[in-house]
């Protein structure tokens, strides 16, 4: 009698992550309640929690290192038998372990502080991978607070080493015998593939259930490697797709402005100016005209580095919307910033006309500029407010007060927003509702902190960018020095002695505003009295920074402007926007304090006229990270390459900032690490959401985007 075919599976479609995100972990065999608390202290508490918790490195034993091999100074990794361990007492009521491990090469001393439970998890006879710095001390060589991962009895050329914790109590050979059994009970129905095929062959990646298999169980380091690139696409492309999709719902949904092509005004801008354009504000100023003729509100950063020109992009946007009859918005962070950009604006546009659409007796009227900030009260603010809602101010410059109640416009076109990341998303979102037949102006957000091209491409991943990447021409550059001892202090006064002598001035900036006892910094009132009575006795210096009332602020910037202060002592209120083309030396105090962003932009203070200038970051013993940037801003004034390092040495949780939080999809990874797959992404997300079908074509990558990063995750993400 023929055997009766088998029973087809209940469920025989492919497993997906929302499946598996389904799939409570107790459900596999050996997870008792001690277990799942541990991989609730994990942060495991589903199958695809699970087998998302990828390890942190492997045990290669083909090329396993041996404790004869080990030197001092050198990061290494052994796999060695714990031979002898014991606690004691150090001064200060604190324990430590000492121990000693073998592994048939040699031996080597293992000291743990505040550890004392390491006697319970190391006993004699234990045999580990233990990972940290090789020192040397009494003439044996040793390892301070190592990191051990418990590897019990696993056999294989790799062995994985996963991410474990003290309160989790639970082994690497544990959660990897976890893996692998989900692994294997997924086979029978297998892994659902979100990626069309074309896209896998594009960029050489293997399937999902191999990539999965290749990162926990690989049988070579190339096939770990593989495994990786793929996985490392998966999270990059969900991310991608999110902004891409954002963006093109905000293109589709918002009713734009669709401005005149005609140039007549930018023209006769652009003839007064006293330079020729570079390629990059060419560049920069044709991709922006192009958006702004489309139907569709354009959403672009323009980023550059200090002194790139991007306020003449901003100017040439601005008059574009006004050249069509509209009104623009310049929006500066602070009223010192706002202020400047006025006074230069008025400089620079005096004598534009512009069509008189009001019916006047004549067909043309000068171009009307106002200026609007906390500052501007009673009868100015009132003409202000009344002028901007009729259409008869052309160009508005102002803070925050732009968005309050009771400011509006007759047709606001155009808006330029300076150092965007100081202003949150809800004061940028009123300008885009500042019109009331509901047409979304033009927004150009303005950063001069450089950005890596693939971090921009992540936290600003719904907008189109725009990069000035070359200076214009006649920019002196800075030279920049580092002084750390007295006689070098002394020497820094000296120079700025010198350079007030020759007819120029010098900013000396500070980390502090007062005295900080938890702080052993610089602070600004103390340094500003020191200069004053001392140091720098006989010029004429004056402080500057946040707390001061804005009168006394735009008083003291008006005088150093003029020439009549000759040093002015200021916190990073000085930072962005302020241009005195007289000032030749920025002295920055304390200047391991900052970060490399922070001190690129203070020292894009000076440099800005036509002399030779000087950059002096005074620090005495900083950090190791600190001696790292203070020797990238010696060596380098390329922002693009400092962002680099920046990223490099803070990594990309800084660089994102708040949109990090939250997000759980970058377990793999790297801004800095995987540069060229964030592009690869990008480029992806694209091709996705724009080719046939739309995403309506892949649901199975859709379902993942909204699955992994959830509805919050999202909005943190699409904040710019």
């Amino acid at each position: 009698m023929a055997e009766s075919p088998a029973a087809p599976p209940r469920d025989a479609r492919p497993i997906t992550l929302r499946d598996l995100a389904g799939m409570e972990v107790q459900r596999l065999a050996g997870v008792g309640p001690k277990t799942l608390t541990g991989l609730h202290h994990l942060g495991i508490e589903s199958i695809l929690d699970l087998v998302s918790h990828y390890p942190r490195r492997y045990l290669d034993r083909t090329r396993q290192a041996t404790i004869r091999d080990l030197r001092a100074g050198e990061e290494g990794m052994v796999l060695a038998t714990v031979q002898s361990i014991e606690s004691r007492r150090v001064r200060g009521g604190r324990s430590m372990v000492m121990a000693t491990i073998g592994d048939g090469t040699g031996r080597l001393r293992l000291s743990f502080f505040n550890q004392g439970w390491r006697v319970k998890q190391l006993p004699i006879g234990t045999e580990a991978v233990f990972h940290g710095k090789v020192d040397e001390f009494r003439g044996q060589r040793q390892m301070t607070n190592p990191v051990v991962d418990l590897i019990g009895t696993r056999t294989g050329r790799i062995i994985p080493v996963y991410p474990q914790s003290e309160k989790a109590n639970l082994s690497t050979w544990e959660l990897g015998d976890l893996v692998a059994q989900a692994l294997r009970r997924c086979q029978p129905r297998g892994l659902a593939e979100p990626l069309p095929a074309w896209l896998r062959d594009r960029h050489g990646l293997v399937d999902r259930a191999t990539a999965l298999r290749g990162i926990h169980e690989p049988a070579s380091m190339a096939e770990m490697a593989q495994a990786r690139r793929r996985l490392v696409f998966d999270e990059l492309l969900r991310i991608q797709v999110a902004l891409v999709r954002a963006k093109r719902e905000l293109e589709r949904s918002a009713l734009g402005i669709e401005h005149s092509a005609d140039r007549g005004l930018l023209d006769r801008y652009l003839g007064r100016l006293p330079f020729p354009l570079t390629r990059a504000q060419d560049r920069a100023i044709a991709e922006i005209r192009s958006d702004m003729t489309r139907p569709l509100p354009m959403h672009r950063l323009l980023q550059g580095d200090v002194g790139a020109g991007k306020t003449v992009v901003a100017v040439a946007t601005l008059l574009t919307a006004i050249e069509g009859g509209h009104q623009g918005a310049l929006m500066a962070p602070t009223e010192v910033l706002a202020e400047q950009h006025a006074i230069g604006l008025r400089r620079d546009l005096a004598g534009l006309t512009v069509a008189d659409r009001e019916g006047g007796l004549f067909p043309e009227r000068e171009l009307r500029l106002a200026l609007l900030t906390n500052r501007t009260t009673g009868v100015e603010r009132t003409r202000v407010l009344t002028d901007l809602a009729a259409g008869a101010i052309d160009l508005v410059v102002g803070t925050h007060a732009l968005i309050q109640s009771g400011v509006g416009f007759r047709s606001l076109g155009a808006v330029v927003i300076d150092e965007q990341h100081r202003f949150g998303v809800e004061q940028r979102a009123a300008l885009r509702v500042a019109n009331e037949d509901g047409r979304v102006p033009d927004v150009l957000v303005m950063t001069a902190t450089p950005i890596p091209r693939t971090a921009a491409m992540t936290v600003y991943g719904d907008l189109d960018v725009s990069v000035l990447d070359e200076l214009p021409p006649g920019r002196t550059p800075i030279v920049t020095s580092w002084a750390r001892t007295d006689a070098e202090v002394d020497a820094v006064w000296e120079l700025v002695r010198n350079e007030v002598a020759g007819g120029r001035q010098a900013y000396v900036v500070c980390p502090l505003i007062d005295e900080s006892e938890k702080l052993e910094v610089a602070s600004a009132n103390e340094v500003f009295e020191r200069l004053r009575a001392v140091d720098l006795a006989g010029l004429s210096v004056e402080l500057l920074h946040g707390r001061m009332p804005s009168a006394a602020k735009e008083s003291v910037m008006a005088a150093f402007r003029s020439g009549d202060v000759d040093v002015l002592v200021a916190t990073t209120v000085i930072e962005v926007g302020v241009d005195v083309p007289n000032a030749t030396v920025m002295v920055i105090l304390d200047a391991d304090r900052f970060g490399i962003a922070q001190l690129h932009q203070l020292r894009g203070r000076v440099g800005r006229g036509s002399y030779a200038s000087r950059c002096v970051l005074v620090g005495a013993e900083p950090t190791p990270d600190g001696v790292a940037r203070l020797e990238a801003l010696v060596r380098s004034t390329d922002g693009f390459e400092l962002a680099e390092v920046d990223l490099d040495l803070r990594g990309e949780g800084t660089i994102m900032g708040e949109r990090q939080k939250g997000q759980n999809d970058l377990r793999l990874a790297s801004l800095r690490r995987d540069r060229e797959w964030v592009a690869h992404a990008r480029d992806a997300a694209f091709a996705l959401v724009d080719g046939p079908g739309g995403l309506d074509a892949h649901p199975q990558l859709v379902d993942e985007v909204d699955l992994v990063l959830r509805d919050d995750d999202q909005e943190q993400l699409l904040k710019g």
